[in-house]
Formats: structure tokens, C-alpha cells, sequence
């Protein structure tokens, strides 16, 4: 009798255990879009769209090798009350596949039975989904962007595949399209900050103009990512310091190439815990023992620390976990800029700020880096 009180069947148990993550998730200012939310309608479409979508990558041989075509495809779904698209969708397979990542695990991910959950933060975007394990979450862009994204996409795929431990962050595309209202574009992107317990994010663009927060007060269910002034007086401290800033510099320098600006570098911690501190192995080691032995793209973007469930965005310090991304990396050095640009220079003299050229933007963000790490 004492066995059986302790083996509940697993269906239950996992019933248990899901109720008490969302319950802790709605604490930690997610929250459920349930049908009385306003993007319960949209997300549901969202989330049926991509179920049929992610079923033709599952019922579809994996492509041994891109052509130009997969770059500029366009595949339309129609249903009932929406029509969904995807663009590029063989090249987004194979970078899934190249991270290690089945079809059937991503559309498990994107679609699973439960509701989107919203992300309310202090962040500027106007809407931001988290999916439900929170390992994606889909972010609304306007058709500048996706057109500026897509017009760029092989030398965005020839960087990943020259550098497979690239920190820029990964995505896929899609548009979906509703009788009688306005087009809605976004991407599927990876979370940098996931697993997200215990950790303390900030989004750092190697300035101070409008980059202090402040912070949530005590039971907020608000999440606040914390901006570069927030982040002063502490350091990232590294055993791997050189890879981290030679990184740094050839993504920003690649963002440079591209004439954009305005991205952040997406920064947390997390304590390890003392069995943790125990077990972290040389990224650095594992980085050259990857490229020796593994040489085919998909072997490149093997588990860096092998039990995690985000490696390649997961670096182990001595005593802290540190989860970084670059995101945000469609905004382009145009005239409009420039003229900001301006504006902030008579508004703002003697202060940095955002608005900058490419160049200077690149350059000041990794030297951000390289004050900011031991």
C-alpha cells in the first residue's frame, strides 16, 4: 500500500506538474490569453496555422542541400476563417535540424493543447507571446522588417554555418492574412532565456541615454528586463572571456555589414547551484573538439554543455550561469535614422545613446563587452 501511494499514474503526475508551472508562470508576469482575452482569437489561428504548417516539415524529406528556390519559397495554407504563410520554410527547416532540433519536437513546442501565455514586461514591443513551454515565443514585426530579414536571408545562413556558435538568435517567418483586416507578420523565435528560473535578464545596447529601468518592486507581477545603466558596478566572469569577445566582435561586425543598428545583446544570470559549479565543462575545449571531429554543420551545433536544453545560448562562469543572445537585428541605418541621429546629438550632447552609425554601434557594443567581463 505504501508503494502504490507513492506512483500516481504518469498522465496525472505530468497534470501536476504542467498546473503548477503555469501557476508559477502567471506569478512571474505571464499570462494565460483564455477566451476572454482580445488575442485569444488571433493567437488560436496563430496556433492552428502553424500545427499544419509544421506538418508539412514533419511529413517532408529533410533537404540534403539548399537551392535558391528555398530561399524565396512561399507556401499558403488556407483555412477556414485565415490564410497562414511561410517563407523560406526548407532553409528554417535545416537550421532546426541543424541545432539538433526534430519537426516533431518543434511542432510539439508550438502547439501544444494548452492557451499562448502573453508576456507583459517593460519591454517597448506592443505584443509578445510566449509559447507554452516558453523554449519560442512568437513577436510581431511590421513588413519592413520581414522584407529587410528575408532580402538577407543566405549570408544570414553562410554566417551560421561559418560560425555555429554564433550568438545571433534563431527565428522562422510567417504572415498570416484575415478577411477584412490588416496583414500580421511574425517570427518564431528561439528563447535566450530558457530554462528562466532564478535569473536576473538585461538588455544591453552599450549606452546610457533612456537605459536605466527601474526595478519591479517586491510581488510585482510585471517582469522587468533590466537595461546597461542596472547592469554597472558587476561583470561577467568568464573562463572563456576571449571566445565570448572574439564572438561578439564578428556577429556585431557581420550586423555592421548589413548596415543595422539598434540591437541588444540579451544578457542573464543565474546562480549555479554547488553541484552545478562541479560539473561545467570547458566550453572552450568542447567548441575545438566539435570543429575536430564533427565536421558537418548539424555536428558544429552540438550540445555545448551537454544537459542543457538551451547550449547555445548558455555559458558556465565559476559561480553564475550567463544566458546570452543578440535580437532585434532588422533595424537599418536609414535616412530617417540618420536624421534621428541628429536630433539625439543636439538633444542629448556629450551622451551616448542608440542612434548611431552601424559602425560606431558595433564597435561601442563590444567594447561594452570587453569592460563589462573578467
Amino acid at each position: 500500500m505504501e508503494m502504490s501511494a507513492h506512483h500516481q499514474p504518469t498522465g496525472t503526475v505530468k497534470r501536476k506538474r504542467w498546473g503548477g508551472l503555469r501557476q508559477q508562470w502567471k506569478l512571474l508576469g505571464l499570462f494565460e490569453i483564455d477566451p476572454q482575452h482580445e488575442f485569444y482569437s488571433l493567437t488560436c489561428m496563430m496556433k492552428d496555422g502553424l500545427a499544419a504548417a509544421t506538418q508539412s516539415s514533419v511529413d517532408s524529406a529533410p533537404t540534403a542541400e539548399l537551392t535558391d528556390d528555398d530561399f524565396t519559397l512561399q507556401a499558403t495554407q488556407i483555412h477556414k476563417d485565415f490564410t497562414m504563410e511561410t517563407f523560406a520554410g526548407p532553409v528554417f527547416a535545416s537550421l532546426r535540424g541543424s541545432l539538433g532540433m526534430s519537426e516533431q519536437e518543434y511542432q510539439q513546442s508550438l502547439c501544444s493543447e494548452n492557451c499562448y501565455l502573453q508576456f507583459i514586461s517593460n519591454s517597448k514591443s506592443k505584443a509578445d507571446f510566449f509559447l507554452n513551454d516558453k523554449r519560442f515565443f512568437l513577436k510581431t514585426q511590421n513588413k519592413r522588417e520581414i522584407k529587410f530579414l528575408l532580402a538577407n536571408l543566405k549570408i544570414y545562413m553562410e554566417h551560421l554555418r561559418k560560425y555555429p556558435h554564433s550568438l545571433l538568435v534563431k527565428f522562422l517567418v510567417h504572415r498570416i492574412k484575415i478577411p477584412h483586416k490588416r496583414k500580421k507578420y511574425f517570427i518564431v523565435m528561439q528563447s535566450v532565456f530558457y530554462p528562466d528560473d532564478r535569473i536576473n535578464a538585461y538588455d544591453i545596447k552599450g549606452c546610457e541615454v533612456s537605459r536605466w529601468t527601474e526595478p519591479a518592486p517586491e510581488g510585482s507581477q510585471i517582469i522587468v528586463v533590466l537595461k546597461d545603466l542596472n547592469f554597472e558596478g558587476q561583470f561577467v566572469t568568464l573562463r572563456q572571456r576571449p571566445w565570448l569577445l572574439r564572438q561578439v566582435e564578428i556577429d556585431t561586425h557581420f550586423l555592421r555589414r548589413l548596415h543595422v543598428l539598434d540591437y541588444s545583446l540579451l544578457l542573464a544570470h543565474q546562480p549555479l547551484h554547488q553541484d552545478e559549479r562541479h560539473q561545467s565543462l570547458s566550453f572552450a575545449t568542447l567548441i575545438m573538439r566539435t570543429k575536430s571531429e564533427l565536421p558537418d554543420f548539424r555536428a558544429q551545433n552540438r550540445r555545448l554543455l551537454p544537459n542543457l536544453k538551451n547550449p547555445l545560448h548558455v555559458i558556465d562562469g565559476p559561480e553564475q550561469r550567463y544566458f546570452i543572445g543578440i535580437i532585434d537585428i532588422f533595424t537599418v541605418y536609414s535616412f530617417k535614422k540618420r536624421l534621428e541621429h541628429f536630433w539625439k546629438r543636439l538633444r542629448h550632447p556629450g551622451r551616448s545613446f542608440s542612434t548611431v552609425s552601424p559602425q560606431t554601434y558595433s564597435v561601442r557594443l563590444c567594447h561594452w563587452v570587453q569592460d563589462h567581463t573578467k
